[in-house]
């Protein structure tokens, strides 16, 4: 078992839980926000009222009679992603890559039928898959179609970018890679790579599966020495924005990158979790006193990204 003295974990400025619920969620997360983060419709809905781009929403199952339609709005598209609105830690999506002889293919090229996916809707508008196991909303979203500059880093499915955005300025980032073990969802927790980010370039910093440093991905082989992530500007603006669309000053930003729009908001986490600091091998503390520190906070996208990049940048 892995142990270490509390002061060794202080004197790295490792945040804890216990610190980041009630010196930082606790404290810049007004209770009345969290529906715009932890509904992802509302999240979707007021994301559009900001002009911050995300993934197209195909349609929405609210109730149990709707679930007999699927198959009318599922049959224009060939790939799509069903979640559940509530959702958490990435428990009920379902990604959807194409279709083959009348069958749903998941990306991991499991086959399932119309029923399938019907059952699998409203298990989720019963509330298997939801926060508390409260009923849910099932939504269809677009699929992906993911940077190229990803293909030797992800197992099937789509690797995202987290951000954890501080009173509106990046402060660390990470980026998550699925695995046959996360079973092509890019869940730390469910075996995803976690490679840490240097916030000025974008570039890998060092990657780890389950708390542990690896050097290559566990199914593709490739290093990470030279992985870099594109249009990373573009990705620290997007998530500086998200802070004026929910007014939320502790959050997680989740953003993907689609080959043929670019950078995408994919959902917020009003409780980002903590394993990014393994991910990057530093703590989050001394970046959260820096901005804590700034007597006159900047007021706009441009001037919270340029602080970010001048001083948290390794």
């Amino acid at each position: 078992m892995f142990f270490t003295w509390p002061s060794k974990i202080r004197a790295k400025g490792i945040l804890g839980m216990n610190k980041r619920n009630v010196s930082y969620i606790s404290r810049y997360n007004p209770r009345h926000l969290y529906p715009y983060v932890d509904n992802k419709l509302k999240t979707k809905i007021v994301a559009e009222k900001y002009n911050v781009a995300t993934t197209k929403l195909l349609g929405v199952v609210e109730y149990q009679y709707q679930v007999r339609e699927l198959g009318r709005i599922l049959e224009p598209y060939q790939g799509f992603a069903i979640k559940p609105a509530q959702g958490s830690g990435g428990k009920g999506i379902l990604v959807i890559s194409g279709k083959r002889n009348g069958l749903f293919v998941k990306t991991s090229g499991e086959e399932l039928s119309l029923n399938d996916v019907m059952r699998h809707v409203s298990n989720t508008l019963s509330g298997l898959h939801s926060l508390g196991g409260k009923p849910d909303v099932s939504m269809i979203e677009s699929l992906v179609n993911f940077a190229p500059v990803f293909d030797n880093y992800s197992y099937e499915g789509v690797p995202d970018i987290r951000m954890i955005v501080f009173k509106g300025y990046p402060v660390m980032a990470m980026l998550r890679l699925s695995t046959h073990a996360s079973d092509g969802k890019a869940n730390l927790h469910q075996g995803a790579v976690g490679v840490g980010l240097d916030l000025g370039t974008g570039k890998a910093l060092l990657a780890v599966q389950k708390g542990r440093p690896i050097k290559k991905h566990p199914d593709t082989g490739f290093g990470f020495d030279s992985l870099q992530v594109p249009d990373w500007e573009v990705i620290l603006h997007l998530a500086s924005s998200c802070y004026e669309m929910t007014g939320l000053g502790y959050l997680g930003a989740d953003i993907v990158l689609d080959k043929e729009v670019g950078p995408l908001l994919l959902e917020l986490n009003a409780r980002p979790g903590l394993a990014i600091q393994v991910a990057n091998g530093i703590g989050l503390v001394p970046r959260l006193k820096k901005v804590e520190g700034i007597q006159k906070p900047h007021t706009s996208v441009e001037e919270r990204v340029s602080f970010s990049k001048a001083h948290f940048s390794m």
